[in-house]
């Protein structure tokens, strides 16, 4: 990292990478999406709703004039959204340069999936696992190539619930919450491994924008506690726009390498400009990381072809056996 604070005005250049982020309506997916089109970049703003993904795009238009940006439709819990969006966006020929894996939900009432899948889980994890294998090889060839998947601090104390995933016998909102954030740490880091592994040029990275008051933080909080919670998001949170810096950086900066997990500098990783961190330890445990994308391959029937992206180009002769 820089000797500086990393801010917006340190993201190279973009123009000529095309980047796809999910959930880029609103919130840290919006501000990383912003950014990104203001530095030059292609954005796919993927997004549930249109209508909301029109409006985000209006207002980066308003601030660039001639911002390149494409609406699609994407639904992350719902897996047949998931190939819908990869085959089309694979029928256009399209390439990617980056994919931010941002979106997620946020301790609702135990809901499931249209698979039947927890919805925090199907949304957060399965989803994203799914988008990320099925356009890896578009990555692969792209410049610069990365995955940035958002993780959060709620993953301290999360597991994956193996013999309950959908939370039947004993569903807690934040709980599962918990696990899906854990989940995102467990595959990007895994990812990270297995990329080296086949010679990717691809690197994996994964982020997280501390305390950062958002939509999806605020409707978090039952009715009786949203007084209470609002006064704490003023008082220890940072903006979505700051908390996105973390996820900008991974995405873009040089120096940003495979395997790191980025989180803001502040105390308790709070607040504050981008930095490597270290996640809680359960997250790097390999045996859980591995259990985890065998039983994301059978749910999601997405099965990751590496052979399609392997290259000598940017990996040195020691690199595949590294794992920081």
């Amino acid at each position: 990292m820089c000797a500086e604070p990393w801010t917006a005005e340190d993201i190279p250049d973009q123009t000529g990478r095309t980047a796809i982020v999910t959930g880029a309506n609103s919130g840290l997916g919006f501000e990383t999406a912003r950014h990104l089109a203001l530095r030059g970049a292609h954005v796919v703003l993927a997004v549930r709703n249109e209508a909301k993904g029109r409006e985000a795009a209006d207002r980066i238009g308003e601030e660039r004039q001639g911002a390149s940006l494409e609406i699609r439709r994407l639904d992350l819990a719902d897996l047949d959204s998931v190939n819908d969006f990869a085959a089309r966006f694979r029928a256009d020929d399209a390439e990617v340069d980056v994919l931010v894996n941002n979106a997620g939900v946020m301790a609702p009432p135990r809901t499931l999936s249209p698979q039947g899948h927890e919805m925090q889980f199907a949304s957060n994890h399965l989803g994203h696992f799914a988008l990320t294998g099925l356009l890896l090889d578009r990555i692969g060839n792209g410049r610069d190539p990365r995955v940035v998947t958002v993780s959060s601090l709620a993953h301290y104390g999360g597991r994956i619930h193996f013999d309950d995933l959908t939370g039947e016998r004993d569903y807690s909102g934040m709980g599962f919450y918990r696990q899906s954030k854990f989940a995102n740490l467990l595959f990007g880091l895994e990812l990270d491994r297995r990329l080296r592994a086949s010679r990717s040029p691809v690197r994996s990275l994964v982020s997280h924008p501390g305390l950062a008051a958002t939509s999806l933080v605020e409707n978090g909080f039952t009715t009786l506690t949203r007084p209470i919670g609002r006064l704490v998001l003023r008082l220890f949170t940072q903006s979505s726009e700051s908390g996105a810096l973390t996820s900008l950086y991974a995405a873009t900066d040089p120096r940003a390498e495979s395997g790191q997990y980025i989180g803001p500098d502040g105390r308790r990783e709070w607040k504050g400009p981008p930095r490597v961190v270290r996640p809680d330890a359960p997250a790097e445990d390999r045996e859980t990381a591995a259990r985890l994308w065998a039983l994301s391959e059978e749910l999601t029937g997405v099965r990751y072809e590496f052979a399609a992206v392997q290259t000598d180009v940017g990996r040195g002769p020691d690199d595949p056996d590294q794992t920081d």
